[in-house]
């Protein structure tokens, strides 16, 4: 249970009040001015808007509004790459209780454009957590917003799909809102990946002695998935999104991986042009962004899906291992099975819940890709066993 300050009930009994009484108006001042809050907007590019209170940032931050459903694993969410672009809004009612720490990061940095809550708690409890949420979202400059209906929030982005948003401190005005997402750029279309990318190649080692030399093109890659490999025994060569095929090749690895990443996958054609340059010379194994990457490379079609799969609980039929998983997901675009030749590719996982591709594989190259994240950070771990099969294939691609 949190124990809340004199500002939180504060603020508590201050937002029940109307936006058109004149007593929220007369101690909207008094309270701003004491700094006990920030009145913020979230303005939907629909017209719809919620209201809340910011943190410490002010400003305005633009990107497509979408909703995650994990009940735990905030920290991964706000340092995924994937999430660039995106402001995201958590289900979940109290967002923060364990805090923070320095084993749950995913990447660097706060990746997300906005981050949208019920209630922050103020007072976390657990014996890894080094810092509160509130404070680590304001060290990174990160638009936070509470006090919104969230799940008012995600029946709306449910219902009418997931769209561009402003969260504002300073502009209140609905027509000049909607003039600035007017005039954002939209997720589709967008290439995110060269913004994520590392700039130079890095070695992260295997755990142990070396079995593996694995390349991975870094579309915005996931830190749990660089440390499965190397649990693994997979000494992993990290390049950039623009890294061309003689230098991956280069180093001669036993296999190529695909990473996860955001934005529209369609417009990342210089990694397109180097998986399909890749088949049949290596194993490839592709996550998320990479699953999309593979689709493209032969010869298939992307669609965005309506408002994206983003949460922990999501069931996934595997054919191949006649098996139902719950995973962990953060996607907004899909590969369209129909684009594709059944004659070469093989449709291995689907979502039960709408039926759409989760997983590929080539019937004649050794190459696979995944929809989901078996690394789950955060989410179950029911598919992990999906890099034992890469592994395996990069053996019986040593011996063929």
């Amino acid at each position: 249970m949190t124990t809340q300050g004199p500002s939180t009930i504060v603020i508590k009994v201050f937002s029940r009040l109307g936006r058109g009484n004149p007593t929220r108006h007369f101690f909207h001042k008094i309270f701003k001015a004491l700094g006990f809050m920030k009145e913020a907007i979230l303005y939907l590019q629909d017209g719809t808007t919620f209201h809340g209170r910011t943190l410490k940032q002010t400003g305005e931050s633009i990107g497509e509004a979408v909703f995650n459903t994990a009940l735990t694993g905030y920290q991964e969410v706000l340092t995924d790459p994937s999430y660039t672009g995106q402001i995201v809004v958590m289900t979940y009612p109290l967002i923060g209780n364990y805090g923070v720490n320095d084993e749950d990061q995913e990447s660097d940095t706060i990746h997300v454009k906005g981050f949208v809550v019920k209630e922050f708690c103020r007072r976390p409890s657990n014996w890894r957590s080094k810092k509160n949420i509130i404070d680590y979202l304001d060290e990174n400059k990160i638009l936070a917003m509470e006090g919104v209906d969230t799940r008012a929030l995600t029946r709306h982005l449910r219902l009418s799909g997931a769209m561009k948003a402003i969260i504002s401190t300073e502009d209140f005005d609905s027509k000049s809102l909607q003039a600035k997402l007017d005039a954002a750029p939209s997720m589709e279309g967008a290439d995110l990946v060269k913004g994520v990318s590392t700039l130079k190649k890095y070695v992260w080692k295997a755990k142990g002695p070396r079995r593996y030399k694995i390349a991975a093109i870094d579309c915005g890659i996931k830190w749990n998935i660089l440390r499965i490999l190397a649990d693994l025994g997979c000494e992993t060569h990290v390049f950039p999104a623009t890294a061309s095929f003689k230098e991956i090749m280069n180093i001669k690895p036993d296999g190529l991986f695909l990473s996860n990443g955001p934005g529209d996958p369609a417009v990342v054609t210089y990694v397109i042009d180097t998986v399909k340059q890749a088949l049949g010379h290596t194993p490839i194994f592709g996550i998320c962004l990479g699953n999309q990457i593979l689709g493209l490379a032969l010869g298939g079609n992307t669609y965005k899906l309506k408002f994206g799969h983003h949460g922990a609980n999501h069931p996934v039929k595997d054919f191949e291992g006649n098996r139902i998983g719950i995973t962990s997901q953060n996607h907004g675009f899909c590969v369209d099975i129909k684009s594709l030749n059944l004659d070469d590719v093989e449709v291995i996982h689907v979502n039960l819940n709408d039926q759409s591709v989760e997983g590929i594989r080539h019937k004649k190259y050794p190459a696979f890709s995944i929809q989901y994240h078996p690394e789950a950070a955060p989410g179950p771990h029911d598919a992990r066993y999906l890099f034992e099969q890469f592994i395996t294939m990069i053996d019986k691609n040593k011996s063929a």
